[in-house]
């Protein structure tokens, strides 16, 4: 079976974030992706799977969390520039558009930057994960205008969706010092 299935956990808890990553490696034949604190105290889990592994798997960490759960989610088919995003900053040789949108949660970024790359021909630059942020996330993405405000739009919605969305940017041609502070 394909891979291609991202789940995430957010905690409020450290501690509940251990408990939760063992329950969800134990769970299903997952692979581990990322577990680790994160800003203002709270603490992430990211797996990768086949879908019916990571929804077994959430679905375990979830109820295992309990009352520590900040958010999270199960992407059945990721999108290909999620990870590389999520790694690390995607320099572009030239940008016709600029879009930023940030949340208050890891989880809806992730799922809302994944519906972005799925809804419009948009490069994904960076999504950057709750630290030195406050806990909050953000994603940049390029590409035409009218692909990046579509792209923008469609990331929003799904944050909005749950009531996590901070804030959404589209800055058309976007001067090239901005670049050094994007990167």
């Amino acid at each position: 079976m394909a891979k291609n299935s991202l789940g995430l956990i957010e905690l409020t808890s450290i501690a509940a974030g251990f408990q939760v990553c063992d329950t969800m490696l134990k769970t299903a034949d997952v692979d581990l992706v990322l577990s680790r604190s994160i800003c203002s105290g709270k603490y992430m889990v990211m797996i990768r799977g086949d879908v019916a592994a990571v929804r077994a798997s959430v679905t375990a960490g979830v109820s295992t969390g309990n009352f520590s759960i900040v958010d999270s989610f199960i992407i059945p088919n990721l999108h290909d520039a999620v990870f590389p995003a999520i790694s690390g900053a995607i320099k572009p040789a030239a940008m016709e558009a600029l879009g930023i949108v940030e949340s208050f949660s890891v989880a809806s970024l992730i799922e809302g930057a994944d519906a972005a790359a799925k809804t419009a021909n948009v490069h994904l630059m960076e999504i950057r994960l709750a630290m030195a942020l406050g806990g909050k996330a953000f994603v940049t993405l390029t590409g035409d205008v009218a692909a990046v405000q579509s792209a923008v739009d469609a990331c929003a919605r799904v944050i909005g969706e749950r009531g996590m969305l901070v804030n959404k940017v589209v800055i058309p041609r976007p001067r090239a010092e901005l670049l050094n502070e994007v990167i």
